[in-house]
């Protein structure tokens, strides 16, 4: 994973309240918990996911949705992917996709968090 995408995965844990540092087998690490489904994510301090967390575009890029931290998430790779094939490609003609994006920057706002409230080294 690229320098710009580990900050980026960092920007969002920042931005996220269901992260925290906890010790992962002898490492300090940031659990959270996917956009979609709630399962655990783990990644390391440098940005780095442990476990399969991808970066998820609420709004996808392909309808208008931007790069901005309100739009975006970590998600497992399975509900990334899985929204990704079955929801993007048709979301401005879907009321069911629509429906799972407002569910997701609902999500999201409820679990904004101020960037400098305990913001990622």
């Amino acid at each position: 994973m690229s320098a710009a995408k580990r900050r980026r995965v960092l920007d969002i844990i920042a931005t996220d309240s269901t992260f925290e540092r906890t010790d992962f087998r002898g490492q300090e690490v940031w659990l959270g918990k996917c956009l979609h489904c709630n399962a655990h994510l783990l990644v390391d301090l440098k940005g780095e996911p442990i476990s399969r967390a991808t970066i998820e575009h609420i709004i996808p890029r392909t309808h208008g949705g931007t790069d901005a931290l309100e739009n975006l998430g970590l998600a497992c790779a399975r509900c990334n992917q899985g929204k990704g094939s079955r929801h993007d490609p048709r979301y401005l003609k879907d009321e069911r996709a629509q429906q799972l994006v407002a569910r997701l920057q609902e999500r999201r706002r409820e679990r904004w968090r101020a960037l400098n409230a305990s913001e990622p080294d």
